[in-house]
């Protein structure tokens, strides 16, 4: 039984694979549309959500299968119910769980639990399908990952930690740019960088933008996390150095530019660059539902 809770669990070669079969999805979608005939998922969903939903039961639905959507109004797992009641049940009627939570404990639980697949769509910790849907769109434009320099600006985070993990399974050099204390996870940083030693990816956290001069593609996210009630206002000046504008593209040469969105336009991201000719942010959420297709069926088909 193979699961997708943080992405260490696919080897380089394996990590490829899903990123050519999400290639493929995309330009061939007929031959695909039986792939998944017979077969449902549960999509559990702690937090909000507009592309994680909807490209994974739209993805579901071009594959022939069908998505069963369940919010949290009752609150998180595990009070109305135990998660381990949920796994057990949630396994006798569908054949994997998609699960968008606040901790990476639950999807643990559901794991142990569980007799089906489960797919982290997104966690305290990781968010290992937004960083398939990543490197599927910058494969898009750098046919060989090994020589591509991924730069992060901004708070480290779940999509942090997941773009560490790809870059040092798929060879690609990735630097986190973070103020002093809000960079990503150091265990999941020193995980990634013995992946790292295998595969030849430079993994690198700087609070210096000095450090990204030369790169190819240049990424960031919200500065405050989804369910941090924190005001955007209140870290501004804090992380306005690592805005992603014109200028920055500009000093640093970076052609392209990736946000997981939502998006604070002015905040993390210009409205100018995000509309502008190096933004891919839009291929990116289409990807989504291509990356998703392919994890889906790769985890669906096991034999």
């Amino acid at each position: 039984m193979r699961h997708l809770l943080t992405g260490f669990e696919f080897s380089s070669d394996e990590y490829l694979q899903v990123l050519e079969l999400a290639k493929d999805m995309k330009e061939n979608p007929a031959k695909y549309s039986t792939n998944l005939a017979g077969k449902t998922v549960v999509t559990l969903f702690e937090k909000p959500s507009l592309r994680t939903r909807v490209t994974f039961e739209a993805g579901m639905y071009r594959l022939g299968g069908h998505s069963i959507y369940l919010d949290q109004k009752n609150g998180e797992f595990g009070h109305r119910e135990s998660v381990k009641d949920y796994a057990c049940n949630m396994s006798r009627w569908v054949n994997g769980i998609v699960a968008r939570v606040f901790l990476h404990s639950t999807l643990q639980e559901l794991v142990k639990y569980g007799t089906v697949p489960v797919v982290n769509a997104l966690c305290d910790l990781y968010h290992p399908c937004q960083a398939f849907a990543d490197f599927q769109t910058i494969r898009e434009h750098y046919s060989d990952l090994s020589k591509v320099k991924l730069a992060y600006l901004g708070d480290g985070n779940n999509v942090t930690n997941s773009l560490l993990i790809a870059g040092a399974k798929l060879g690609t050099d990735v630097t986190c740019v973070c103020p002093k204390g809000s960079g990503p996870d150091v265990q999941v940083y020193e995980a990634a960088c013995e992946v790292a030693k295998h595969t030849g990816a430079k993994l690198k956290v700087t609070d210096s933008v000095e450090d990204i001069n030369g790169f190819d593609v240049a990424y960031t996210d919200t500065w405050v996390s989804m369910g941090d009630d924190t005001p955007l206002d209140k870290v501004k000046a804090r992380f306005m150095p690592y805005q992603i504008n014109q200028q920055l593209l500009d000093k640093t040469g970076i052609r392209h530019v990736l946000h997981c969105q939502p998006a604070h336009r002015e905040y993390e991201i210009t409205s100018e660059v995000m509309d502008g000719p190096s933004s891919l942010i839009y291929d990116e959420g289409e990807n989504r539902m291509h990356a998703h297709m392919a994890v889906l069926s790769t985890l669906l088909n096991q034999e």
